[in-house]
C-alpha cells in the first residue's frame, strides 16, 4: 500500500508521540488489525519501534491470512509481528495470544450492510469476544492495560441538541427491538462487561469512544458520508443529501484516533470510559457538505432530494466532551479541514492504483 499520504501521516505521529519509551521491550495484541483504525495503529507502532529501537512484539488475530497481505503488501517479511488465523475471534486460544503487556480489542463487525442482515452474529461476536479476551487476560499478571474499542454509537439516538457536550457518563435512547440495535446495543453490553471485569477481577480495562474516523487508508469505495462527499468535490459533482442534512457529531482524523487509544492504554483509569473525537470538528451533515463545496470546490453545489421510503436513522446531535481524554495530555492534532485534504489526496492516489 504505497502512498505519500500514508506513510506522511504515520511518520508525523511519530515525531509528535512523545511517550515512545513507555512502550519498550511491550508485547502487544490487537485485534481487528486489518480494519482501517486497527491497521493504522500496527502501522504507527511498528513504524515507533524501527525508529527508537523499542524491541516491541505483535499479535494480532485475523479471520483471514489473505486478507492480511492484501492490506499489508508493503510489510517486511522480518516484521515482529505473529499472525494468528482465526476465523471467529470468540473461539481463539489462550495459546495463541500468550501474555501480552497491552492488548487493543478493535474487531467487531462494522459495515451497514452486514450489521442489517446478520444481527445476530454481530451482538454475538462483540460480546463473546470481548469476554473471550478479558477471561484470558484475568490470569496474566503481566498486563497492563486492556483498552476496548467502542462507539460513539453507543450513546444512541439524541433527538434534540443538547446544552452541553455530551461527557462520558450520558446514554441515549437506543430501541433493544430494532435490529440495526444489534451494533450499539453489542458495544454496551461490552462496555458493561469491560468494567465489571475490572470491579470484579481487577482487569485493568479501558474504554475508547470512537467518533467517526477516517484519513489515508479509508478504503476507495467507502460508503460512508464523509467518503461519499469527498468523491463528489474530487469528481467536480454536486453533492446530493436525501434528507435535511440534519444530523451533527465530530470526527477524528485517523492518526489522532491512533494516539488517543495509546494515551487510553498507557495513562487511563482502569473501569472508565474516554471520548475520543476532535471536539472542535462537530458539524451537521449539510454544514459539512457546504463547506467542502466552499473550501474545494466552488462550482460544485448541494442539492436535496428526500428519499424518506428509504427509512435513513433518525436525526441526532453528538457532540462530545473530550475533557477527560484531554486531562490525560492527549490533544488532536489535526482539523477538519485538514481531515479532508488529506483523505482527497489519499482517495486520489488510491484510486491511481
Amino acid at each position: 500500500m504505497k502512498s505519500s499520504v500514508l506513510y506522511t501521516d504515520i511518520n508525523e505521529f511519530c515525531t509528535a508521540f512523545p511517550h515512545s519509551e513507555r512502550l519498550k521491550e511491550c508485547k502487544i495484541l490487537i485485534t481487528g488489525s486489518t480494519g482501517l483504525v486497527g491497521s493504522m495503529l500496527l502501522r504507527c507502532l511498528l513504524r515507533l519501534n524501527d525508529l527508537y529501537a523499542l524491541g516491541l512484539s505483535f499479535t494480532c488475530p485475523v479471520r483471514n491470512i489473505r486478507k492480511v497481505w492484501e492490506v499489508f503488501s508493503d510489510l517486511q517479511v522480518d516484521a515482529p509481528v505473529n499472525w494468528v488465523e482465526c476465523e471467529d475471534i470468540c473461539l481463539l486460544s489462550a495459546d495463541e495470544i500468550g501474555f501480552p503487556d497491552y492488548v487493543f480489542h478493535l474487531a467487531a463487525p462494522t459495515a451497514s450492510a452486514y450489521l442489517v442482515e446478520h444481527p445476530v452474529e454481530t451482538l454475538v461476536t462483540s460480546f463473546f469476544s470481548t469476554r473471550n479476551l478479558l477471561d484470558f487476560m484475568r490470569g496474566n499478571d503481566k498486563l497492563r492495560a486492556f483498552v476496548y474499542v467502542s462507539s460513539l454509537e453507543s450513546y444512541g439516538t439524541v433527538v434534540e441538541a443538547p446544552d452541553a457536550p455530551l461527557t462520558e457518563d450520558f446514554q441515549g435512547y437506543v430501541n433493544p427491538l430494532a435490529p440495526r440495535s444489534c451494533y450499539p446495543m453489542g458495544k454496551r453490553a461490552a462496555e458493561c462487561l469491560c468494567s465489571a471485569y475490572a470491579t470484579e477481577y481487577n482487569v485493568p480495562t479501558r474504554i475508547a469512544r470512537l467518533t467517526q474516523t477516517f484519513g489515508s487508508g479509508v478504503h476507495a469505495d467507502d460508503k460512508r458520508v464523509f467518503a461519499q462527499f469527498a468523491r463528489s468535490i474530487l469528481k467536480k459533482e454536486d453533492i446530493v443529501l436525501h434528507t435535511e442534512g440534519e444530523s451533527a457529531k465530530p470526527y477524528c482524523y485517523i492518526t489522532d484516533t491512533i494516539s488517543a487509544l495509546i494515551y487510553v492504554a498507557l495513562f487511563g483509569k482502569n473501569g472508565e470510559a474516554y471520548n475520543v473525537a476532535n471536539a472542535s470538528s462537530y458539524i451537521s451533515i449539510r454544514e459539512m457538505a457546504e463547506m467542502l463545496c466552499r473550501e474545494f470546490s466552488p462550482s460544485t453545489n448541494v442539492r436535496i432530494e428526500l428519499h424518506p421510503e428509504r427509512g435513513y436513522a433518525p436525526t441526532t446531535f453528538l457532540p462530545l466532551d473530550t475533557t477527560r481524554l484531554e486531562a490525560l495530555g492527549w490533544h488532536p492534532q489535526v482539523g477538519l479541514r485538514e481531515m479532508f485534504k488529506r483523505l482527497m489526496e489519499w482517495l486520489g492516489e488510491n484510486s491511481q492504483s
